[in-house]
């Protein structure tokens, strides 16, 4: 064998493979936050639904408070993909029947628990879920803030009347989304949940 050779063998990485699906596992461990929240998620809850020892958690994910970032950013992603896809939409109008449509789908997705993440990730107050609660928070600042520019630039191309405020719409679909969420974990169906939806698009601002 050469030096080359030698210095090759000796760069290799050393180790088993992980062993375990982590698409599936962080998948698990966001149905697990969903159903219990932040605080109510064991680690035994996690690792037992993840199918992975503590110790590969650790390894794959980090602890808790990295874990459920890696969760919150796969829930973006996926069942709460509706915030970002609504801004897309080309009218305001649109913008909201796609944002509360979003809402009542995910907060009623088969074989997922009802309602949202965030609100039930929110629930408990101890000190040791202050630094979740403060993301979350902020995680749904975001969203207001981008529905308000979505909606302040609808205005200034005049897709709203004028004096409307961007901001109030905003709050006022961030609201609806919460009480829909609310509603579905308080066992209201689909079909209810769509009929809210459908009520409030009727006192949308006219052009």
């Amino acid at each position: 064998m050469g030096k080359l050779d030698r210095m090759d063998t000796q760069r290799a990485p050393i180790g088993r493979p992980r062993g375990f699906d982590a698409t599936e596992a962080l998948e698990q461990a966001m149905r697990v936050f969903w159903e219990h929240g932040y605080e109510g998620a064991s680690l035994p809850d996690l690792t037992g639904a993840m199918g992975i020892s503590r110790t590969s958690m650790y390894a794959a994910f980090g602890n808790k408070e990295e874990l459920f970032r890696k969760v919150l950013a796969r829930y973006t992603a996926g069942p709460a993909s509706y915030g970002a896809e609504s801004l897309a939409e080309p009218t305001a109008r649109r913008v909201a029947r796609v944002f509360l449509d979003g809402a009542v789908r995910s907060s009623t997705l088969p074989d997922y628990p009802t309602g949202c993440l965030s609100l039930r990730a929110s629930l408990v107050g101890s000190e040791d879920g202050r630094v979740i609660r403060e993301l979350l928070a902020a995680w749904r600042d975001e969203t207001r803030s981008h529905l308000t520019e979505r909606f302040q630039r609808a205005l200034d191309e005049g897709d709203l009347p004028a004096g409307t405020d961007p901001a109030f719409l905003a709050v006022y679909l961030m609201t609806l989304d919460n009480g829909i969420s609310v509603q579905a974990a308080g066992g209201a169906d689909r079909e209810t949940l769509q009929r809210i939806a459908d009520a409030a698009l009727q006192h949308w601002p006219p052009v």
